[in-house]
């Protein structure tokens, strides 16, 4: 059982008969009981309809075969008419066994001692839809669809819609809109992709495509899906727009991709001083050292070690040994050539990919890197200086690809450390 304390405001009908005055109502008129799926009562006109005799007969009704949806609808019903206190739509009855739809309007009520929840049920009136039920079903399912459905003429003018496109588009009918635009282009963000769709149906065009449509909540993106049809009467032809909306998965591919594109990012530069990262200058070393070989033309791989940044850390803030590191890669970013590559590889180490094809035009540009890298440094009030020791690895003399260079490059920079640092070193 429900909890009754929502329905308090509900009218509470405890016996059939306070509803002595129904018996005179011409319409058909019944009060059907939602907590035990069957009738409560009906008036005389309601006993006809179902082509019974007595009102007994109308409350012993057998409903047991009643789909868990006809249930569940009935349910919705009553619920929606507590909320906006009289509902009115079509329901497909079958008396005799035979479909009729009928429109219908409902007010919620509360029955007999035990409290049920109940609906009125008035008959409006009868819509004369033929009796085949393929066509009942279909017309239900349009109409309780969530997805916006329209049927249009050919000159875009809406013969029928679902309440889901009313809802969507019903916004339209109260403001001004220009007289060469039809009622179907009216909800294109772009008229212009409006008027060239329809012109495709024209053309006898069916098919699915994705605008941005101007509903009821802004521009949405919705999937069109275009058929041609007919009027079932006049035999006009007709098209019916049904649309989906995915905006939502739109937005989220689109944060996916961007979510995509900043890890991208992240991976392809350091994230402290700017420049590439290894893994970018690995992906990028196979497509030069490739080139290179296809050309026969010689590359230089140096790996650059910072000399006394120990000496900052140990000495100065945190934030003094990053602005070291940053500095020094703004500094060699200065120096080197425009097409050649810059990655920092971790800690005080940055590897460089240089078109430096001779031993002469290598060692010059290591000199010219010594040269700047050296230059004072000011920190926190202090001027301090680093140097570099440069190991120096030729392609393709010294390895083929870029982790065998990058082995030689190293063991030319350890040996400069050996040395006394702040020099270069080519490797043996």
């Amino acid at each position: 059982m429900a909890n009754l304390s929502q329905y308090g405001h509900l009218v509470h009908i405890q016996t059939i008969e306070e509803l002595k005055l129904y018996e005179l109502i011409p319409n058909v008129v019944w009060v059907f009981d939602i907590d035990k799926h069957g009738w409560w009562w009906g008036n005389p006109a309601a006993i006809d309809f179902w082509g019974l005799d007595s009102l007994q007969s109308l409350i012993d009704k057998d409903l047991s075969g009643d789909t868990q949806g006809a249930r569940d609808r009935t349910l919705q019903t009553f619920e929606l008419a507590v909320r906006e206190g009289l509902t009115v739509d079509p329901w497909t009855t079958y008396p005799n066994g035979k479909p009729k739809t009928l429109l219908m309007m409902h007010r919620a009520v509360l029955l007999g001692p035990g409290k049920h929840r109940g609906i009125i049920a008035y008959i409006n009136e009868q819509v004369n839809m033929g009796e085949q039920p393929e066509n009942l079903l279909l017309m239900e399912a349009m109409r309780y669809t969530r997805v916006p459905a329209t049927t249009f003429t050919l000159n875009g003018d809406p013969v029928v819609e679902n309440p889901a496109a009313t809802d969507a588009y019903n916004y339209i009918h109260n403001q001004p809109v220009s007289k060469d635009i039809c009622p179907f282009v009216a909800r294109f963000t772009d008229p212009a992709e409006g008027r060239a769709c329809l012109e495709r149906v024209k053309a006898g065009e069916e098919g699915r495509w994705d605008f941005i449509m101007q509903t009821l909540d802004g521009p949405r993106r919705h999937s069109l899906d275009i058929r041609r049809t007919r009027h079932p009467l006049n035999g006009d032809f007709l098209f019916l727009v049904v649309e989906y909306d995915f905006t939502e998965l739109h937005e989220a591919l689109e944060e996916v991709e961007t979510a995509r594109a900043k890890l991208h990012d992240i991976a392809m530069k350091d994230a402290l001083t700017g420049v590439h990262s290894l893994h970018y200058m690995q992906e990028a070393a196979t497509t030069e050292l490739t080139h290179a070989a296809v050309h026969q033309q010689a590359l230089s791989v140096m790996f650059i070690d910072l000399d006394g940044f120990k000496f900052i850390n140990d000495n100065f803030s945190h934030s003094a040994g990053d602005e070291v590191l940053c500095e020094v890669a703004r500094r060699l970013q200065a120096v080197i050539p425009e097409k050649d590559l810059l990655a920092r590889i971790g800690g005080d180490e940055y590897v460089l990919l240089s078109h430096a094809s001779t031993h002469e035009e290598a060692t010059a540009l290591a000199q010219r890197i010594l040269d700047r890298v050296q230059e004072p440094v000011p920190v926190e009030g202090e001027q301090v200086r680093v140097t570099a020791s440069i190991g120096i690895a030729r392609f393709p003399d010294d390895g083929d690809d870029l982790e065998s260079l990058l082995k030689a490059a190293d063991a030319a920079m350890y040996r400069v450390k050996k040395g006394g640092k702040n020099g270069y070193e080519r490797s043996a």
